[in-house]
């Protein structure tokens, strides 16, 4: 039987409602082994209410480790009673960006999920990488080529989330990516992404080391950027990894029994880094 990698994860996270915005729609949780961030949708119409219940459905994913069926119920779930919150009135909605924990064969693996425009980022060896795909017009016409056209788009129209008058269940777009000693992970809602350059989210990564206080400062100067939304942070750092086959790693690089697998999973992030990137991606 495969022994399981022992991971050490510490996490911080910060929100704020921003300099326009009578309250704060966005939620967000920070426990093992999921960390995410909902940015509800409607104003008065209960977009609070719709981010809380999604926290409150992977608040409920236990363990050290879960897997995709594990998230896929719950985003399900969510989005079915959040959907029943409508009523007679404007449907609530949220977006929902994430990553957890989960491991095979012995390794363990970053599972990234994300359903609207909130994003999720790794910070490994000096350079940050969205790892999400944004649900958006905006993205759209990127994906498209026309880069010029999306910049002119006023605001970000979401082309799929949980509720917000969308029928049925979202697909929940997920990627699987192996975990490494000294990885940071952040998720965001879009009112920080839309006012910090990806340069600043990973001067500000870099040089915090403590990820409560690496949160706190992202959300403070997206707020002083402009604060025209909710903004979020939720930052998670790898303390300390250890693999099969003896030693840990919390410094410099992970402990693998087989130097070859470490390089196969290597090849692995930078393909997927390749695959994912878009043209003018993490710009709005």
């Amino acid at each position: 039987m495969t022994e399981p990698p022992h991971v050490i994860l510490r996490a911080g996270a910060a929100t704020d409602p921003g300099r326009f915005r009578d309250h704060n729609e966005d939620s967000y949780w920070a426990h093992r082994p999921v960390f995410l961030v909902a940015d509800g949708m409607g104003g008065h119409a209960s977009g609070d209410v719709a981010s809380a219940e999604a926290v409150r459905q992977f608040s409920a994913v236990g363990g050290d480790w879960t897997d995709a069926s594990a998230i896929h119920t719950a985003m399900a779930t969510a989005a079915s009673n959040i959907t029943a919150l409508a009523g007679t009135g404007r449907a609530p909605g949220t977006t929902l960006a994430g990553v957890a924990v989960t491991e095979q064969a012995g390794r363990p693996y970053w599972l990234v999920f994300n359903v609207g425009d909130s994003r999720v980022y790794l910070a490994r060896d000096g350079r940050l990488e969205q790892v999400s795909v944004d649900h958006s017009r905006r993205q759209e016409l990127i994906d498209q080529g026309l880069v010029e056209e999306s910049k002119a788009i006023g605001g970000n129209v979401i082309t799929r989330a949980l509720g917000g008058g969308l029928l049925g269940i979202p697909v929940l777009d997920q990627w699987l990516l192996p975990l490494h000693a000294r990885d940071r992970v952040l998720v965001c809602s879009d009112g920080l992404s839309s006012e910090l350059t990806p340069m600043l989210m990973l001067a500000m990564l870099r040089s915090i080391e403590d990820p409560e206080e690496a949160a706190t400062h992202l959300v403070r100067a997206a707020v002083t950027a402009s604060g025209r939304d909710n903004v979020t942070a939720v930052v998670v750092d790898v303390a300390r990894l250890t693999l099969a086959g003896g030693g840990h790693s919390g410094d410099d690089t992970d402990t693998l029994s087989d130097p070859t697998v470490g390089d196969a999973h290597d090849a692995a992030w930078a393909a997927g880094a390749a695959a994912r990137r878009r043209p003018g991606a993490g710009e709005d």
